[in-house]
């Protein structure tokens, strides 16, 4: 008996200790050979602009109104409300008492000036890959800008959430940090394109499924994430967001003017094209295309919603939104889901529409659709919202009547989905 309890005993203590070994470990390789971004800007702070710009720094670190970077944006997720610090050079409330082996720190290893760490809503499994040479430039950059004095607002998330010391167990399951190592079976501009990707632009911080502690899915499976209450669809599935089947030139309109012919950008990602993709270069953009491109087009995750079989429920749905689609849509999209002067997106055969996840096409109808007004689209159309015109029910219907109808074969939308998406625009 003692010696079952003395095996026992030392099982916990092994299993502590690579815990603690797993959570607390340091990178031993932690400069990597990262490609260099935007090497013909020789002055650090003209670079580390540049590539603030690329990591859409400022959308999370500016709140509404509010002075850039100096943080207080509510970044609302299952856990609770995060609030962004502020990252200008103020001495007290800011990052101005930082040194770059602090904010390298802070990207690379996921943990702040003071040793304690920082909880995954500031994507440093991604930032982790970035290069010491990237990461000394932004921060060159950030204790160039005027301080700006404002607290930092205490996060308001849930217990056993709120328990910061936890997140050792997390770092030890999901987190190894670790610069973006270059592959020698990929060209140069796809590594640049990866490494903008899976890093100084963190797309799968979005793009990825997340399990129940919200690290993200791993396994290689498609899917996709949602991200300040929308969905973020799949970017290796041609069904979602997939460009393996868009030319070059398509992904790079879409990433410069939040549109083309057949999608557009809504949401977040409207937020993305305008506070950062659009000032990219060109060769960048390039390279995150080939990168995007080389992505294999993956099986379904999640399955389509399938109608009830009972005939009659679903031709009184599909009669009930064709009468709200004829009363408040038909007007912009057509009466057959395509804007005869091509100006509107159609809505027939839009995978934007027709994906298994309905939250998208709810959102717009409730919150309106608006893109970015961006250099090549300066003036975006909007779709009005319609939360205070029409019912959980009209909208379920007529969401309905539109993924089922023409070309499109998706499945209804129910009252309870809409009812969930209540909460709110993005701002």
């Amino acid at each position: 008996m003692r010696r079952l309890l003395f095996a026992l005993i030392s099982l916990v203590l092994l299993a502590t200790a690579m815990l603690f070994w797993l959570g607390l470990k340091a990178d031993r390789a932690p400069h990597g050979r990262a490609p260099l971004v935007a090497a013909h800007l020789t002055d650090p702070v003209q670079r580390g602009a540049y590539l603030t710009v690329m990591g859409n720094c400022r959308a999370c670190h500016t709140a509404a109104g509010g002075t850039a970077y100096a943080g207080g944006r509510r970044i609302a997720t299952q856990f609770g409300d995060f609030y962004s610090p502020n990252i200008t050079p103020d001495k007290t409330t800011g990052i101005g008492s930082w040194t770059s082996d602090d904010f390298w720190r802070a990207m690379h290893e996921g943990r702040g000036k003071d040793g304690a760490f920082l909880y995954p809503v500031f994507p440093f499994p991604h930032y982790t890959r970035l290069s010491r040479a990237d990461t000394d430039a932004i921060f060159a950059y950030l204790m160039d800008l005027p301080a700006h004095s404002l607290e930092n607002k205490s996060h308001q998330i849930s217990f056993p959430f709120n328990q910061r010391w936890l997140m050792l167990i997390w770092r030890a399951l999901y987190f190894r940090p670790g610069v973006y190592e270059m592959d020698a079976a990929q060209s140069p501009e796809w590594n640049l394109g990866a490494y903008l990707g899976t890093g100084l632009a963190h797309c799968a911080s979005c793009h990825s499924p997340r399990n129940a502690l919200g690290a993200a899915v791993s396994d290689h499976r498609s899917g996709g994430g949602v991200a300040l209450g929308w969905y973020a669809p799949a970017l290796d599935a041609d069904r979602e967001a997939g460009v393996a089947s868009w030319s070059e030139p398509e992904i790079i309109e879409f990433l410069q003017s939040g549109r083309t012919s057949h999608a557009a950008a809504l949401g977040p990602m409207a937020e993305v094209v305008f506070e950062s993709t659009q000032h990219w270069s060109t060769s960048d953009l390039q390279a995150l295309a080939k990168y995007l491109q080389s992505m294999p087009d993956q099986p379904a995750m999640a399955p389509q919603r399938r109608w009830t079989a009972d005939l009659d429920v679903r031709e009184q749905r599909m009669f009930a939104g064709s009468e709200i689609y004829a009363e408040h849509c038909a007007g912009c999209h057509g009466d057959a889901g395509v804007d005869p002067n091509g100006d509107i997106l159609a809505l027939d055969g839009n995978r934007a529409v027709t994906m298994a996840s309905s939250i998208n096409p709810i959102r717009t109808v409730l919150y309106g659709g608006y893109g970015p007004g961006t250099r090549g689209n300066p003036q975006p159309y909007g779709m009005p919202p319609f939360h205070m015109t029409l019912s959980d029910t009209e909208i379920a219907d007529v969401l309905s009547f539109v993924r089922g109808s023409w070309n499109n074969q998706a499945g209804p939308v129910s009252e309870h989905e809409v009812r969930r998406q209540r909460t709110g625009p993005l701002w």
